[in-house]
């Protein structure tokens, strides 16, 4: 069996076949894993969804933070905006069968000796850690917690992490550490307005905030971490044990696709499809 990773599809299903068929993928023999944002911003995301559910245990993934909001709008919390790419899932006769399959997805994934993490994990962090508080958020999706959680999901406070946080603070913040963190402090304090890549970002933040993989004091240093969501990476290597995955197909850029056997990588450019 041969594990495949791929980027954030954003439902972009075609590019994703080209890469399986370029690689005979194989349901019954393979597996592919995805970084999250299964769905939005893309043209086919309820084929994607569709795809993805079809393929069994030869498929699994984390919850990116579209995932989370695809959620959160089929629940009535929010609603779709001009950006959203979503209403074919919203409006789909079989939409409570995948939204209840997308919502039983965990946050955080250990693939052999790899830990697998839509945005990152925060440098205060062990992946032990990062696994109990990835599996108390997961426990509250899949109870009646569920409609609570999603209420209070929106939102960049509280910044800092606390023990003695509780309840939707807590399950929040722990959220936007998987699914959305790209800049933070050695200490874990976020900074979630900036979104482009470290070099564009220069001189603009405090010198305290840096990309949360950079930090020296880093606790999960020597984990191999595989993540997707900071598209402005552009897949550029950014330290040992790091592998960024979301190299922004949707956004023009390409898509890749991981063989965790042997760490090739294999990619499907935008204007070539």
């Amino acid at each position: 069996m041969t594990d495949y990773v791929v980027g954030d599809i954003q439902g972009c299903l075609d590019p994703l076949l080209n890469l399986l068929d370029r690689v005979h993928f194989e349901p019954t023999t393979d597996r592919l894993i995805a970084t999250g944002d299964l769905v939005n911003r893309g043209p086919q995301s309820l084929k994607t969804l569709r795809f993805c559910k079809s393929l069994g245990n030869a498929f699994t993934s984390v919850l990116g933070n579209h995932d989370l909001h695809l959620l959160a709008i089929a629940q009535g919390i929010r609603t779709t905006t001009i950006k959203d790419t979503l209403d074919d899932i919203l409006n789909a006769s079989d939409r409570n069968e995948l939204l209840a399959w997308l919502q039983q997805l965990p946050l955080l994934q250990s693939i052999g000796e790899y830990t697998l993490v839509h945005a990152g994990i925060p440098p205060n962090w062990s992946i032990n850690t990062a696994t109990l508080m990835a599996r108390e958020v997961e426990g509250v999706l899949q109870s009646d917690l569920a409609s609570s959680y999603f209420q209070h999901m929106y939102g960049n406070q509280p910044e800092s992490w606390s023990d003695d946080l509780q309840g939707p603070e807590r399950w929040r913040l722990i959220t936007n550490y998987l699914t959305r963190m790209r800049y933070c402090t050695s200490s874990g304090q976020l900074e979630l307005n900036a979104k482009t890549s470290p070099e564009s970002q220069s001189n603009q933040l405090s010198v305290s905030f840096a990309p949360w993989y950079s930090h020296k004091s880093r606790i999960a240093k020597q984990d191999k971490i595989i993540f997707g969501h900071w598209a402005a990476l552009e897949g550029k290597a950014v330290g040992n044990n790091l592998f960024p995955m979301d190299t922004g197909y949707v956004w023009g850029g390409s898509m890749r696709l991981m063989n965790l056997d042997n760490g090739e990588c294999h990619h499907q450019y935008a204007d070539t499809l």
